[in-house]
C-alpha cells in the first residue's frame, strides 16, 4: 500500500465521483487524491464496489423507513444504475471506436508488414546467395585453417622441444653458476688465508727485525765498551810490558852484578825474588790481554752475523 493512501480516502473519492455523476476509475481517483499506486487504488476500488452493493441492499431492506423514503432511495438507486449504464454504454462506445481505430491501424500496419516481408524475402534471397558464397569461402578458410593448424602443431612441437632445451640449458647454467660461485668463494677464502698468513709473517718478520736491530744496537754498544776496555787493557799491557822490560833489564843488571859480586847472597836472593814477582805480573797481564782479545773477537763475529740474519728476515 502506498504511503498516505487508505481505504476510507479511496471510498470517499469514489462516492464523490458517483455523486458528481462520473464513473469512478483508477485514473480519476489517483487524480483526485494526487497520489497512490495503480495496483493499490484498483484493489481498494474493487473493495469499494463490493461495499457499495452491500450498502444499497441494506438501504433497501430497512423496514423502519417510511414508504416514501424507501421509494426515494429506490429512485436514487435506479437513477444511479441508469447513469452507470449510460456511462458504461458511453465507455463501451469509446472502446468500440478505439477498437475500430486500432483495427484500421492494424490493417495499415499489416500492409506495411507485407511490404517489409517482401523486402525481407528479397533480403533473405540475397542473404542466401551471400550465405552460399560465405560457405564456399568458409570451406576454403577451413582448409586453410587446417593447414595452418598442422603448421601450428609442428611449430608448437618445435617450440616445446626448444623450450625443453632452454630449460636444460638454464639448469646447466644455474649448476655451472653455483659451481663457479663456490669455486670463487673457495679461491677468495684461500686468497684471504694466504693474505692473512702473509700479513702475519710480515708482522712477525717486522717484530723479529726490531728485536734483532735492538740486539744489534746493544751488542754494538757492548762491543764499543769491550773495545774501550780492550784499548785500556792494551795500554795497561804495554805499560806492564814496559815495566817488565825494565824489570828484566834490572834483573840482568842484578845478575851481572851478582856474577861480579861474590859473597853477597842476600842481595842475590832479593833480586831473584823481584825477578820472579815481575815474571808473575807479566804472566797475569798476558792472560788478561788474551782474555780481552778473545772477548773482543766474539762480539765482532756476532756483529758480522746478525746483520745478515736481520736482512734475511726483513
Amino acid at each position: 500500500m502506498a504511503k498516505g493512501i487508505t481505504q476510507d480516502q479511496v471510498s470517499a473519492a469514489a462516492d464523490a465521483l458517483v455523486t458528481a455523476g462520473e464513473r469512478p476509475t483508477v485514473e480519476k481517483i489517483r487524480a483526485r487524491l494526487g497520489t497512490g499506486s495503480p495496483n493499490t487504488v484498483t484493489r481498494m476500488l474493487d473493495t469499494w464496489r463490493g461495499a457499495l452493493a452491500t450498502r444499497l441492499s441494506q438501504v433497501l431492506e430497512l423496514p423502519e423507513l417510511p414508504g416514501d423514503v424507501g421509494q426515494a432511495f429506490t429512485e436514487v438507486w435506479r437513477l444511479a444504475t441508469t447513469q452507470a449504464g449510460s456511462l458504461a454504454q458511453a465507455a463501451l462506445a469509446q472502446e468500440q471506436n478505439a477498437l475500430l481505430a486500432a483495427q484500421s491501424a492494424l490493417t495499415q500496419e499489416r500492409k506495411l508488414w507485407d511490404i517489409a516481408l517482401a523486402e525481407a524475402q528479397e533480403v533473405a534471397q540475397s542473404a542466401d546467395q551471400a550465405r552460399q558464397l560465405a560457405e564456399t569461402r568458409l570451406a576454403d578458410m577451413q582448409r586453410l585453417v587446417e593447414q595452418q593448424a598442422g603448421q601450428l602443431a609442428e611449430l608448437t612441437q618445435q617450440r616445446d622441444t626448444w623450450q625443453r632445451r632452454a630449460e636444460q640449458l638454464d639448469d646447466a647454467f644455474e649448476a655451472h653458476k653455483g659451481s663457479v660461485a663456490a669455486e670463487r668463494e673457495s679461491q677468495a677464502s684461500h686468497v684471504r688465508a694466504v693474505e692473512d698468513r702473509a700479513h702475519a709473517e710480515i708482522d712477525r718478520a717486522r717484530e723479529e727485525s726490531k728485536i734483532l736491530q735492538a740486539t744489534l744496537r746493544r751488542q754494538e754498544r757492548e762491543a764499543s765498551t769491550m773495545a774501550a776496555r780492550l784499548e785500556r787493557a792494551l795500554d795497561s799491557a804495554r805499560v806492564a810490558e814496559h815495566r817488565a822490560a825494565e824489570q828484566r833489564t834490572c834483573a840482568k843488571t842484578f845478575e851481572q852484578q851478582l856474577a861480579r859480586m861474590d859473597g853477597v847472597p842476600a842481595a842475590l836472593l832479593a833480586a831473584q825474588q823481584s825477578l820472579q814477582a815481575a815474571l808473575q805480573r807479566e804472566t797475569i797481564l798476558q792472560a788478561k790481554l788474551d782474555h780481552l782479545a778473545k772477548g773482543n773477537r766474539t762480539p765482532a763475529a756476532v756483529r758480522k752475523r746478525k746483520p745478515r740474519s736481520a736482512s734475511g728476515a726483513s
